[in-house]
């Protein structure tokens, strides 16, 4: 992998994303719940009304979305977009340059699913980019996912979060194989971006503005604009010196 040359601030990913209007199986609108292992994630409401639902040890809740709401969670958070009035909107920013798109992301299937490597591998992925087809197989992939998020979510509710834990443990070791394929996308690019901080500090505190030599400005267009997401229809972002699409929810 190529280091990250000019990555947005602190090497985040950022994707805008028009919620699903797609009925669900509770009556709720919406996309597929989750979770992110080793990431934590932004939403940044722009327009229309909503919520995310949560399942977190300490229970479930439903968060209000409406523009001008900053909501985030930290990993291990399961995280369902609810969109409420079909017009939902949300700019999302999700930490460490790109490790969502490498598998830090890990759907609540059934049980049965996530114990086996192969059969979650093909509930998860989509034939294509775009289509009808795509569009049926990603309303299959939510339906599938608040299948098992029903049972967390119920469990919770009555106070045991112990489905929860056999999740995040099963979670954990579906990724594992992926880590140290990760580690190296962190090195280069979070943990390359804190560093060239580092250096400028220790720059500027002997007064030296060499750095400052280099200063550019860079811009991107979404390079497509409607991709099928965990959450919503995408406008994605591949942002210039990199090697990985920015692409988000």
């Amino acid at each position: 992998m190529t280091t990250l040359h000019n990555p947005l601030p602190g090497a985040v990913g950022v994707s805008h994303i028009s919620a699903y209007d797609w009925l669900a199986a509770d009556g709720a609108c919406g996309g597929s719940p989750h979770m992110h292992l080793a990431c934590i994630e932004a939403y940044v409401v722009t327009a229309g009304e909503g919520a995310v639902q949560t399942l977190t040890p300490d229970g479930y809740t439903e968060t209000p979305l409406h523009p001008g709401v900053i909501a985030w969670f930290t990993p291990g958070t399961v995280h369902r977009m609810i969109n409420g009035d079909g017009a939902l909107r949300v700019t999302v920013l999700m930490q460490n340059s790109g490790l969502p798109e490498a598998g830090d992301a890990v759907f609540t299937f059934p049980p049965e699913i996530l114990a086996d490597p192969e059969r979650y591998a093909a509930a998860a992925a989509l034939p294509g980019k775009e289509g009808e087809a795509v569009a049926t197989a990603t309303r299959a992939r939510r339906d599938l996912a608040i299948e098992g998020y029903e049972v967390l979510r119920t469990a919770l509710r009555a106070g045991d979060a112990a489905p929860l834990e056999a999740f995040h443990r099963a979670a954990a070791r579906l990724v594992a194989p992926k880590v140290a394929e990760w580690h190296t996308r962190w090195q280069d690019g979070a943990l390359a971006a804190a560093r060239r901080t580092e250096e400028h500090l220790k720059a500027l505190a002997e007064a030296d503005p060499t750095h400052l030599a280099e200063a550019r400005i860079t811009t991107s267009t979404p390079t497509r604009a409607a991709g099928y997401g965990m959450c919503g229809r995408r406008q994605e972002y591949e942002i210039p010196g990199t090697t990985l699409p920015y692409y988000g929810e």
